[in-house]
């Protein structure tokens, strides 16, 4: 029964008392108490000679059992075809998985190309692959993700048009959702999402390593697909993957899984991984569907309560590994508190066939075009995942505070310091949350800064005169995760405040230098962020300096000019936003000075962790937020951009050359900083004196 409430969910895993499939006797009860409930349906007939052309071009059946067989497998898939007609979309399942791929033509002829392959091998791969949706476990797995996420509030906030459009082209083609990742909480959202707007279920890939104990059967009952993380030169596996995901598709099932591969740790956007995609991508071009849809998934959170296992992990701690008491630690967390609300935005889908061409074209047999496509594709994917994710209050509140290093500020600058953040964003018609809109009022203001208090990053005093709010130094790495979650909203307009100040010192055509300087700080940064393409981003870059009148002109004249639009600038966001990357890219290029050239990852990390430590007690970096683990894998993937991790003969005077570049950077930031603090104290005075001529 599709309307069955929780407590009928939970007691449908009793045997005999499944509302879907009742006893012979419950049967009888319903049909004298509540005949309304009953149907008869009946499957769409076939003749016989058509089933028979049918085996004999899809399998390698040869004798009446197993075409007797076949026929009992469409004959099932033909029944639930007809019930999922009156149940709903979100009841479709995917059945008979194992015997129709193993039965199959094209399976079997792929299967002799690999050296030393068996079918009984292959039937434990797919076995390892299973997943399957039972009636019960739709309903169920909402209840599970329900209590799962019991310390958020209970409504999801949606954009019921999205959910509109969203449901209209998963009509017409097969769709692979592909979602951001900050939490596991994300595997328990997707489902309830799906089911809550009424759309077909998802099957979700999750890592071999969340199929412990129990949790592996009933995760699969609820449609999750275990694939192994690390598959080496298994080419069977590969390959039997590769069908069973092609299989899904043909058969037009929805597949999801994390763009990124896995959680974001330092809630930013990771680069999205391929490998998944590349199965689909096969499919696509082999000519199993006429298109397939990307559909990125936006979920985002107020709060996290992993952020606190995130910001151990940045200060080089231990991944603890996943099991029952890992579990049972998360489960209980979910309830401790209550973390805001849940956010999920579905943009508009990206079609494969408009970046790979018809089926079977000419990219089919191109690799390294469709590489390129594949990451075009999956880049654009995320580009409008991140368009679409609405800024909150959290993440507004975290940069606030962060830039003033451990002061606090008291609620009225708080409230008049957002104010150039919601303008700028408003102008940009930027998505925001309801929190974040609500900080226009003091109250707005004064309802975030307390459900962050108590250390979840911030720390409230309230002994004096009035209350005042900061971030204490141990909780930096917590609340740089909320504030990078907020960051791609002012990315380019942060950059254009840094190529300002370049010019302002720069000898020669400060224009040019001016432009020069933003291609370069989009170059050093994009293995950080997200950009649009080069000649998208200078058309944003001089979109952002159009608030100035005859910016051109006034870059052209010179500092005085240029620091006189860097004070009309506002907000100004650069040293909020992007300094602390600056400083962990520096930390690195110290670490090179006297590092070989070939020096490993663990051990750039280990020295980078101590040389960033010393500067932290130097006062040579800000904080302690930019010694981060997270951040040094970055940092040093720039520095091999770079060409630095390289014998040459001139890599010492080169790497030399990269530490001197950052420091000029830094000295960017101090000038933008500096005149953002003027800001600051000029509209502290203006606000005094308001409330003096008040009194």
């Amino acid at each position: 029964r599709a309307d069955a409430t929780a407590l009928n969910q939970v007691a449908a895993l009793l045997p005999g008392r499944n509302p879907y499939h009742p006893s012979e006797r419950r049967q009888r009860h319903i049909l004298r108490t509540e005949p309304a409930r009953a149907r008869v349906v009946a499957g769409e007939s076939a003749k016989v000679s058509e089933l028979r052309q049918q085996w004999r071009d899809i399998t390698v059946g040869e004798n009446p059992r197993e075409f007797a067989h076949f026929v009992t497998r469409r004959a099932l898939l033909a029944m639930e075809r007809a019930e999922y007609r009156i149940l709903g979309p979100q009841y479709k399942s995917p059945r008979l998985m194992r015997p129709e791929i193993l039965a199959s033509a094209r399976f079997r002829a792929g299967l002799e190309k690999i050296p030393g392959a068996t079918i009984e091998e292959a039937g434990e791969m797919l076995d390892e692959l299973a997943t399957g949706w039972s009636r019960v476990s739709v309903d169920l797995v909402s209840v599970l993700g329900r209590m799962l996420s019991r310390g958020f509030d209970r409504e999801i906030d949606y954009d019921e048009y999205q959910v509109a459009a969203m449901r209209a082209a998963l009509e017409t083609h097969p769709a692979v959702l592909l979602f951001s990742h900050r939490s596991y909480i994300d595997g328990a959202v997707m489902p309830v999402a799906m089911q809550e707007n009424r759309l077909p279920p998802v099957h979700v890939f999750a890592g071999l390593n969340l199929a412990f104990g129990v949790m592996g059967p009933l995760m699969r009952r609820a449609g999750v697909i275990f694939i192994r993380r690390n598959t080496g030169d298994d080419a069977l596996y590969k390959y039997v993957l590769k069908e069973y995901v092609g299989y899904v598709v043909q058969k037009r099932f929805n597949l999801s899984w994390s763009i990124e591969g896995t959680r974001s740790r330092t809630g930013k956007m990771l680069p999205p991984k391929l490998g998944l995609m590349s199965y689909v991508a096969d499919a696509y071009l082999d000519g199993r569907s006429e298109d397939i849809l990307l559909q990125g998934v936006s979920i985002s959170f107020d709060q996290l309560h992993e952020t606190a296992e995130y910001a151990a992990y940045a200060r080089g701690g231990e991944k603890r590994p996943e099991g029952f008491s890992w579990l049972y630690n998360f489960i209980k967390a979910q309830g401790e508190r209550n973390y805001g609300r849940i956010y999920v935005r579905f943009p508009e889908a990206v079609s494969m066939r408009e970046y790979l061409g018809p089926p079977h074209g000419p990219i089919a047999e191109d690799q390294a075009a469709k590489r390129l496509a594949l990451q075009k594709m999956s880049f654009e994917v995320a580009w409008r995942i991140l368009q679409a994710t609405p800024v909150n209050a959290t993440g507004l509140v975290s940069a606030l505070l962060l830039t003033t290093h451990g002061l606090a500020l008291t609620l009225g600058q708080l409230h008049h310091t957002l104010q150039d953040s919601l303008d700028y964003l408003e102008r940009k018609r930027t998505p925001m949350s309801t929190s974040a809109l609500r900080l226009r009022t003091s109250e707005g203001v004064r309802a975030a800064v307390d459900a962050l208090s108590n250390g979840h990053p911030v720390t409230r005093v309230d002994s004096g005169r009035e209350p005042v709010w900061r971030i204490a130094p141990e909780d930096e790495h917590t609340a740089a995760f909320y504030r990078n979650s907020v960051i791609h909203a002012f990315l380019e307009t942060a950059i254009v405040e840094l190529a300002l100040a370049h010019a302002g010192r720069a000898d020669g055509d400060r224009l040019q230098a001016f432009w020069s300087q933003a291609m370069r700080l989009r170059d050093l940064l994009k293995f950080d962020f997200y950009f649009a393409d080069s000649a998208a981003f200078r058309k944003n870059i001089a979109e952002e300096m159009a608030w100035h009148q005859d910016w051109e002109a006034h870059i052209a004249a010179g500092d005085a000019e240029i620091d006189a639009m860097l004070y009309a600038k506002r907000p100004l966001m650069s040293d909020a936003m992007l300094r602390v990357f600056f400083e962990a890219y520096e930390i690195v290029a110290d670490v090179l000075r006297d590092a070989p050239a070939d020096i490993g990852e663990k051990e750039l990390t280990k020295l980078a962790l101590g040389v960033g430590r010393q500067y932290v007690a130097q006062g040579r970096v800000r904080s302690s937020e930019p010694v981060s683990t997270l951040l040094f894998a970055i940092a040093r993937q720039v520095i091999a951009d770079q060409g630095l991790l390289k014998p040459a003969a001139d890599l010492a005077e080169r790497r030399v050359a990269f530490r001197r570049e950052l420091r000029s950077i830094l000295h960017d930031f101090d000038h933008v900083g500096h005149i953002a603090r003027n800001q600051f104290v000029a509209r502290e005075a203006e606000a005094r004196g308001a409330r003096l001529q008040h009194h």
